[in-house]
């Protein structure tokens, strides 16, 4: 009797560890970025493939946004995440919006308005999904994809839940809002689940917080990653076999900001209180509107919206680089 009721157990310990690592026990979420923006997109990224056993990616979109040249180019540098992390033959990687919410929405129902092929990947992988099992779309660049994939299909809105990596709300301002305002006022009209995730520039409360200094870059950042067979030319050239070499060239070609001098990894700490809610503090508010560039309020608004700040550096920066250290 000992002996079948250990064997039950093993059996059910084997059950359990089969589940645990199924796709339908992970997050799903299609990752949406302008990867070839600045620098954040690719830790983002990066820590996204290394935390797969957490994360059920379905795809990564990209947007072109101001800097980073055309949709091609922000294209070409998710590429080269994925292929430096060995994922490139694992999830799709799909190209979108070049230009903004209010001029493709007039093209919306042509077979190919710019961006379709993203807004059509998204639409298809939400429809997938229920309100109660809802897919996260976590958008780390402008919502021009996102809002276009809810205007043209809004059967998707109850069955995702944006999250987004932008604005310094309360005060106006931020790159990402500021490359398609538009966009994200049509997503706070809707009935979508909507949080953001603050930046806010200077402050002790957004993503801004979570910095990593030059010593860092050299001394950890350097290191991570595992390497790869065949080099990956980098966007300012040379060849390289891991993540964090190429990281390291990445930073070679900013500026740092600050004493000690210093670069904030704002999308990165998105995926991480995805990964853990706890490394952030979160609330909600009545959804408000951007006009003529400045939030208004709307108090009395039944719409609402989550908003996360107070982000967990030390936490989010540990476990980024425990994720990525090599096996």
């Amino acid at each position: 009797m000992k002996k079948k009721s250990r064997l039950l157990l093993q059996m059910f310990a084997v059950m359990v560890l089969i589940l645990g690592c199924s796709d339908t026990n992970k997050i799903a979420l299609i990752f949406d970025t302008d990867a070839n923006n600045e620098i954040d997109d690719q830790h983002a990224l990066a820590y996204l493939f290394y935390n797969s056993d957490i994360f059920n990616i379905k795809g990564i979109t990209v947007n072109a946004t101001v800097n980073g040249g055309p949709i091609e180019e922000h294209y070409e540098e998710a590429k080269r995440i994925m292929q430096l992390c060995g994922w490139f033959s694992k999830t799709p990687l799909i190209s979108g919006a070049n230009g903004n919410f209010n001029t493709i929405e007039k093209e919306i129902t042509s077979a190919d308005f710019d961006g379709h092929k993203a807004v059509e990947f998204i639409i298809k992988e939400a429809l997938e999904y229920n309100p109660k099992d809802k897919l996260i779309v976590l958008a780390v660049g402008k919502l021009t994809n996102v809002a276009l994939a809810i205007k043209k299909e809004p059967l998707i809105i109850p069955n995702i839940r944006v999250v987004w990596l932008g604005s310094n709300y309360p005060d106006p301002g931020e790159y990402n809002l500021e490359n398609d305002i538009l966009s994200m006022n049509h997503l706070l009209e809707t009935e979508v689940e909507f949080e953001i995730v603050t930046v806010g520039y200077g402050k002790l409360t957004g993503t801004d917080v979570v910095k990593v200094t030059k010593a860092e870059v050299d001394n950890k950042i350097y290191n991570l990653g595992n390497s790869i067979e065949t080099p990956v030319i980098g966007r300012h050239g040379g060849q390289f076999f891991s993540f964090g070499h190429y990281a390291k060239s990445l930073f070679e070609n900013i500026t740092y900001y600050g004493k000690p001098p210093s670069r904030s990894l704002f999308d990165m700490a998105a995926v991480a209180i995805l990964k853990n809610p706890s490394w952030a503090k979160s609330k909600v508010i009545p959804s408000p509107l951007m006009l003529d560039g400045k939030w208004v309020q709307k108090e009395d608004n039944p719409r609402k919206i989550k908003l996360w700040e107070h982000f967990e550096k030390d936490a989010i920066l540990k476990d980024f680089y425990r994720s990525l250290t090599p096996d």
